[in-house]
């Protein structure tokens, strides 16, 4: 089967909002190879397969926050975000060679980020009950690895314009 797109190119498009795993409409579009207003009039015409937690619409500060990330978001009004079962649900309504066959390589990041974070639970695991072993003798060297597993934070948002602060 060919690969349309690199799994790592997808899983670059994966992102958490909400605490769920989702990719951007207009992300999903260019992978899929379709305007983001005929994804989305796809979505509308079956939107029944698409529950909230299947498929759900940014807040404006969402929006900003995400815009900082993805800066083609920046002046979109509505911005719809799809998690797994939702990009799932996508390939039944995008029929088209090209979206099934994204889809198959989209599945398989999904899959993917999802082991990496089994593994990552397991080794948090693993280290507390090693720090509980050693009481606390390697304490530094456990908080170092923390932090090297600690997502790295977004960056802070930027203020615009004059403030009285």
């Amino acid at each position: 089967m060919d690969e349309l797109v690199s799994a790592d190119k997808i899983e670059n498009k994966i992102y958490q909002i909400r605490g769920k795993r989702v990719m951007i409409d207009k992300d999903l579009a260019v992978l899929y190879g379709v305007e983001t207003k005929v994804l989305n009039q796809s979505v509308k015409r079956n939107i029944r397969r698409f529950p909230a937690d299947f498929m759900f619409s940014l807040t404006r500060e969402e929006i900003k926050r995400m815009s900082q990330i993805v800066t083609s978001l920046k002046f979109h009004k509505k911005v719809s975000v799809f998690t797994e079962q939702g990009v799932s649900m996508l390939s039944s309504v995008l029929n088209s060679e090209q979206a099934i066959l994204v889809n198959v390589q989209i599945m398989r990041a999904f899959v993917s980020l999802r082991r990496v974070a089994m593994t990552y639970v397991g080794l948090k695991r693993k280290m507390d009950e090693m720090e509980k072993k050693y009481n606390g003798q390697f304490a530094v060297v456990f908080e170092a690895i923390r932090k090297l597993l600690e997502p790295p934070p977004l960056p802070p948002k930027r203020r615009i314009g004059f403030h009285s602060d």
